[in-house]
């Protein structure tokens, strides 16, 4: 099975492209990503760091590795995604996690890919889908895939910055592919439109201010500096790939998998509000929005409800004022002080005691001292 059959099949297998690089050539990514933990822009995400070392090269997660097949399946949205965002009172889910779960779908393809693969040649392959210290992007580029672009994500020519990617790892030593160029030249558009300036200069991500890390990856109260810029957003951000000017070129998702389920589309705030534990894994069963739990999905929806101005949420924001889970609690309270800020004051004054939890009740002091300072 030479190449050019593997990228054949591939597609056949129901990726959108593949493309091949050596794998064992020496690279600058390993250089870039240990500045960024050294950084500490990788914010909470403390996997970065313990896998530093695998995760600088692919020979790092096997040794043996000759060539490196990369795929990808395109995921384009039908509508703008960036328009979901003048809707206040939905939440807007990032395009990629409005229906099943990409993992899944692209793990299957590829262990079907790696099967024929073994069965033609015999050599050794690994599978990767984004789970293991694997760097897939550098891998995309280095294949000619695309170029990471000033926004530190994929882009191409093709298929804009709407791609899923996915390897096989071989012992297999296969004609590589040539690199892709950069091609944003001058443009900007990534970095200017960032709610959050997530971005410290072009090529450069501070995790720890981007609304896809603070939705996703935090744990804890989201800081006070990126509550407002949130808006809307409740579980990722599509803002810097949405507005890629390469996007022109990219086609909506074939794959059924990733067109929205009709309940993850702009959904209701006052609906997601009002999920309990229960009812939320119901709703978001086999989404990857599943695996950051009811607590913080249920913080995000708070602050996006503090952002929407739409008053007939205010009742949605007292019932979670008594949530037993403290992050929705605090994020409630803050909700509370944008739709109602006198009601909230009321509030802070007349309570019987303390909250459970200091971060809640530091929430509440913040509200009493305004009102004392007024």
């Amino acid at each position: 099975m030479d190449s050019q059959a593997v990228k054949a099949f591939a597609v056949a297998s129901g990726f959108t492209e593949a493309r091949i690089c050596r794998a064992d050539e020496a690279w600058e990514a390993g250089e870039r990503l240990a500045e960024f933990v050294a950084g500490g822009q990788h914010g909470s995400m403390v996997w970065m760091e313990d896998t530093l070392a695998r995760r600088q090269h692919p020979t790092g997660m096997w040794p043996d590795a000759k060539s490196a097949v990369v795929v990808a399946l395109n995921y384009g949205p039908n509508t703008d995604p960036l328009a979901a965002l003048e809707r206040k009172s939905e939440g807007v889910i990032s395009v990629y996690a409005q229906n099943a779960d990409y993992h899944d779908l692209m793990k299957k393809r590829l262990k079907h890919m790696a099967r024929e693969f073994v069965a033609k040649t015999g050599a050794e392959v690994k599978v990767f889908v984004d789970t293991a210290p694997l760097m897939e992007k550098p891998l995309a580029a280095k294949a000619g895939m695309g170029w990471q672009g000033k926004h530190t994500n994929l882009v191409s020519r093709e298929h804009g910055s709407w791609l899923f990617l996915g390897v096989m790892l071989t012992a297999a030593e296969l004609e590589p592919d040539a690199a892709e160029t950069d091609h944003c030249g001058s443009c900007t558009a990534c970095l200017d439109i960032c709610p959050t300036q997530a971005f410290p200069q072009p090529y450069k991500l501070d995790a720890r201010r981007c609304i896809s890390y603070l939705t996703i990856e935090h744990k804890g109260p989201i800081p006070l500096e990126f509550r407002a810029a949130m808006g809307n957003r409740i579980y990722g951000c599509d803002d810097c790939l949405a507005i890629c000017p390469w996007n022109k070129f990219a086609a909506v998702a074939s794959d059924m998998a990733f067109h929205p389920r009709p309940e993850l589309k702009g959904p209701l705030l006052s609906e997601l509000a009002a999920l309990d534990d229960t009812e939320f894994r119901a709703v978001f069963t086999a989404s990857p929005v599943k695996r950051i739990g009811r607590g913080r999905f249920g913080r995000n929806v708070m602050i996006a409800v503090g952002n929407s101005d739409d008053q007939s949420l205010l009742p949605a924001v007292l019932d979670r004022l008594e949530d037993e889970d403290a992050m929705v609690r605090g994020a409630a309270v803050w909700a509370l002080s944008r739709l109602a800020p006198q009601l909230a004051r009321e509030r802070a004054k007349a309570r019987p005691g303390t909250d459970t939890d200091p971060e809640v009740e530091a929430e509440w002091q913040a509200i009493a001292r305004i009102d004392t300072r007024g």
